[in-house]
């Protein structure tokens, strides 16, 4: 599938100080994955340290879509950081599922949900 056929859409929006939601519409693979990886990367060069990433308009991502997303993670953890995933379709949800990304990157179904796990502190234990 080429690009002109399927092309990436990121909208970024700053729901609060030092987060950044990405609304990804469109298909997530090689073709396109560059393009949220440089959303992504230019988010990180303005400060933001959490990154709220709503897929539930990408109804297809390959390995190059998770490895954006597991790049993200590696690198916001190191900066006490966080990447959240919202809303993935059905097929997306099973590709995070079955790679075992939705065990590390958290997985929301609302945008409010994901913002509560950003202000939960890291070793809060759960009830």
């Amino acid at each position: 599938m080429s690009i002109a056929q399927n092309p990436l859409s990121v909208e970024v929006a700053l729901p609060r100080e030092g987060v950044a939601l990405l609304t990804v519409e469109g298909h997530l693979d090689i073709d396109t994955a560059t393009g949220l990886q440089h959303h992504l990367a230019n988010q990180f060069q303005h400060g933001r340290r959490h990154f709220l990433l709503d897929l539930s308009a990408v109804p297809f991502m390959d390995s190059s879509g998770m490895n954006i997303i597991i790049r993200a993670y590696q690198q916001t953890r190191e900066s006490a950081g966080s990447v959240h995933i919202i809303g993935p379709p059905p097929a997306v949800r099973r590709i995070l599922d079955l790679t075992g990304v939705s065990i590390t990157v958290p997985v929301s179904d609302t945008v409010d949900e994901a913002l509560a796990l950003v202000d939960k502190p890291r070793d809060e234990p759960e009830l």
